[in-house]
């Protein structure tokens, strides 16, 4: 019989009881992300349900849940306490404030197994988990950095989109664009390396929020009538397709002059939708719906006590004007 996936708002109680829709005899395995109202994350949850599908035998179920929205990072903090102190099998999280939740779970100091998934503790607090699945993301953003080298290779102004300033997935991602537009390591900000700049008041930080990301690329194309290059580290005005192309309306003469480039992250079907219309010209994707079906077994072999690669990479997908590749069927 197909399990019932619970999504939580933030601060709510977990029951893990057969009321709250939770087996008895089923041990939890959960899933626990930045915020529900990412469609980013939807794709996570439909890879925790065709995992449930496909084993529906199994001793094991799997959980998926986060706050309501994105910005609430007390709230996901707060979803981890309560299951960790509740009991579950294991746990794989996608911390929106690393700091925040590794210095949270190092005070649990949890005896099931901990991983992360999608976004990682950073450094320093990785030994508070068995290990990563998710995107190369540091190569994510070298990917965006090629595409835009390969569309302004005299390089220009640049503005970066970024999202939580304490995310360390969206920070890797913006370190590797600018390690490798700049041509050297450990660039703070573009400041004329290999021929790239930041503009005056960029990044930007969306804090995962899709109608704050729009109006962010509105006003700074407004600022800056002579900007180059728009870089979406993540996908979050996109997944708002329709003040999207509000948004790219009023740019795109020089869009399709590519007097203006934008290079987005993910490739989530409005995203691939706005890359056809030509309101992006690269497409960098990650592997959401891989992350969530591999997380069950990666947490079923720790808690076995086998051994686990760390870190565990999903692959990432490029579209661009040459090759439009899986961007063309999706």
């Amino acid at each position: 019989m197909k399990r019932k996936i619970i999504l939580m708002a933030a601060g709510a109680a977990l029951a893990l009881s057969a009321g709250a829709g939770l087996a008895q005899d089923k041990k939890t395995l959960a899933i626990v992300v930045k915020g529900l109202d990412n469609p980013f994350f939807e794709q996570i949850n439909l890879g925790c349900q065709q995992w449930m599908e496909e084993n529906a035998d199994s001793e094991y179920e799997c959980i998926y849940t986060g706050p309501a929205s994105s910005a609430d990072e007390a709230g996901e903090v707060q979803i981890v306490d309560d299951l960790l102190t509740r009991g579950v099998a294991a746990i794989a999280i996608s911390p929106s404030n690393a700091p925040a939740m590794a210095n949270r779970v190092r005070s649990i100091a949890p005896d099931v197994p901990v991983m992360t998934v999608d976004a990682d503790f950073l450094e320093a607090d990785r030994d508070l988990r068995a290990t990563y699945l998710g995107t190369d993301n540091y190569l994510m953003g070298v990917y965006m950095a090629e595409q835009a080298m390969a569309l302004k290779p005299e390089g220009g102004s640049v503005c970066l989109q970024l999202g939580n300033v304490a995310a360390d997935n969206i920070n890797a991602r913006a370190q590797g664009f600018r390690d490798t537009v700049g041509a050297a390591e450990g660039i703070d900000r573009l400041a004329g390396e290999n021929g790239w700049t930041e503009v005056e008041g960029c990044p930007v930080f969306t804090n995962d929020q899709a109608d704050l990301a729009n109006q962010q690329m509105a006003d700074t194309f407004i600022a800056n009538p002579d900007l180059d290059a728009f870089i979406l580290i993540g996908g979050w005005a996109q997944f708002a397709p329709q003040a999207y192309t509000q948004v790219t309306d009023q740019v795109m003469d020089k869009l399709e002059s590519k007097e203006l480039i934008i290079i987005a992250g993910d490739t989530l079907p409005p995203q691939t939708q706005a890359f056809r219309e030509g309101r992006s010209h690269a497409q960098v994707g990650q592997r959401p719906f891989e992350m969530g079906y591999r997380a069950p077994d990666v947490m079923i072999q720790l808690i076995n006590g086998e051994e686990v690669e760390d870190p565990i990479f999903t692959g990432l997908d490029v579209c661009n004007g040459e090759d439009h590749g899986f961007c063309a069927d999706n």
